[in-house]
């Protein structure tokens, strides 16, 4: 039985609060549901299965969303930003200390994940000589599970080599209790030799998908450098917190500090300026207040748009995804909060959707022409859905091809659509999950996929 999760943002809780701990007991749960109905066989016999292996499909943890890359300033000893020089000493001495605060901010979570890997959480009984369950046997059968790591957009750096970085990696693969090597986490299937055999066991082709997006991904540079969202997100959401705190003191009240520090996981990420509006008339922040809060806004925007690898990425000549951002950014410096709300609201309605889908890389991907996979899978959207690809005939049944995306395990603040100017915007967790199955498990079927939402 395999397992794929995704985007579970794991971060050590300077910019929003990661999914509760109670999220990995639900999972727990449900694993040992499901390990139980896989042990069905098309025979309709009970026969329990011989391991489970879980895929961890990028942006597992979240470096990125962290105030400890703040702490220092360009000249000052130590300073290192996910886009700064990866092989100075500085870069891998951050990353270990932000790793090392997403597991202390995580542990009861990742305890729940390390059990199943030392048999401690997927227990099943035994057959009895009739092919059932033994309900009253006294011993369970403890279930072997491998975890597997990759990486993603907000976790590349578990993909960078060397053995400073190799060390970092050591502690998580022990926390967790990871089949991977010490190397490098693999970021696609080529780059394993063990989980392509294994996923190809189970049809599927999997892949984060952030090289689809190119705000959070390179093409010409590869998954060993950063995008310009790891530059928006560390010196504008990250810093913006920070700096309003910092700028305002006590005229800034306790629950508008904290508030802002869960704009990392407002959605739809456009609303940002809705969310600190709604903030700000919520908890009564006079006038001239909210113009120093807005006047931090235009301080960092600027800053950002400034930095030598965001003038670097704009290209001359063609409209592009810094050209978009300046425009964003230079009508919220000429706008009020009010007015930036009606803008939003606008763009919201005219523009976009409210779903995002790469089911249309998945066309193109080797995997699918080839018919070498019946499941492509992906992750980094956080938008969980199915989509038939492709139906070629075949006996004894034809091979049906589809697109599957992992969700996510997030908390979210999301926009309610009812009157959005009014900037009302709900919490909630959500759970997505993906299990295939091979040869006879489950009666012989090929997949479920599972995604929920509750609040605590």
């Amino acid at each position: 039985m395999l397992i794929i999760v995704s985007d579970l943002h794991l971060a050590d809780g300077t910019c929003g609060r990661p999914i509760s701990s109670a999220a990995f007991g639900l999972f727990t749960d449900r694993l040992n549901e499901l390990a139980f109905n896989a042990s069905w066989r098309s025979d309709a016999t009970y026969r329990p299965v011989e391991s489970i292996d879980i895929l961890l499909l990028g942006d597992i943890f979240d470096p990125l969303h962290s105030t400890l890359w703040l702490e220092r300033d360009i000249g000052e000893p130590g300073f290192a930003r996910p886009w700064s020089d990866t092989q100075a000493l500085e870069f891998a001495a951050k990353l270990q200390e932000i790793t090392r605060a997403i597991l202390d901010r995580n542990a009861e979570s990742i305890a729940l994940l390390r059990a199943m890997t030392e048999r401690k959480a997927i227990r099943l009984p035994p057959a009895n000589r009739r092919g059932q369950p033994a309900r009253i046997a006294l011993e369970r059968i403890e279930v072997p599970v491998r975890i597997h790591y990759m990486v993603g957009n907000h976790d590349w750096y578990y993909h960078l080599p060397g053995p400073a970085f190799d060390a970092i990696r050591r502690e998580m693969i022990a926390a967790i209790g990871l089949s991977n090597l010490p190397g490098p986490f693999p970021h696609v299937m080529d780059e394993s030799p063990f989980l392509d055999e294994m996923l190809a066991g189970y049809g599927v082709y999997a892949r984060h998908g952030d090289a689809f997006d190119h705000f959070n991904f390179r093409p010409e540079a590869g998954r060993n450098t950063a995008s310009l969202g790891d530059v928006f997100a560390v010196q504008v959401l990250n810093r913006f917190p920070v700096e309003a705190a910092a700028r305002l003191g006590d005229e800034l009240p306790t629950p508008i500090v904290e508030s802002l520090r869960e704009l990392v996981n407002v959605r739809p990420a456009l609303a940002t300026p809705l969310w600190i509006s709604g903030q700000l008339r919520q908890n009564k922040v006079p006038d001239r207040t909210q113009k120093k809060i807005k006047k931090v806004w235009d301080d960092l925007a600027g800053e950002f748009l400034a930095l030598d690898f965001v003038r670097r990425s704009d290209r001359r000549f063609k409209v592009d995804i810094v050209d978009g951002l300046e425009l964003l950014m230079k009508l919220t410096r000429r706008a009020s909060f009010e007015t930036i709300d009606e803008i939003v609201v606008w763009i919201r309605q005219k523009m976009w959707s409210g779903e995002l889908s790469f089911s249309q890389n998945a066309l193109k991907e080797e995997a699918f022409i080839k018919r070498r996979a019946q499941f492509i899978v992906y992750g980094h959207t956080h938008h969980h859905e199915i989509v038939p690809l492709d139906m070629a005939p075949g006996t004894p049944r034809p091979t049906n091809q589809m697109y599957m995306n992992s969700g996510t395990w997030h908390t979210y603040y999301d926009l309610a659509v009812y009157k959005p100017q009014e900037q009302k915007f709900i919490p909630y967790q959500v759970l997505t999950y993906l299990s295939f199955y091979q040869a006879d498990e489950r009666g012989g079927r090929r997949f479920e996929t599972w995604s929920g939402a509750y609040s605590d």
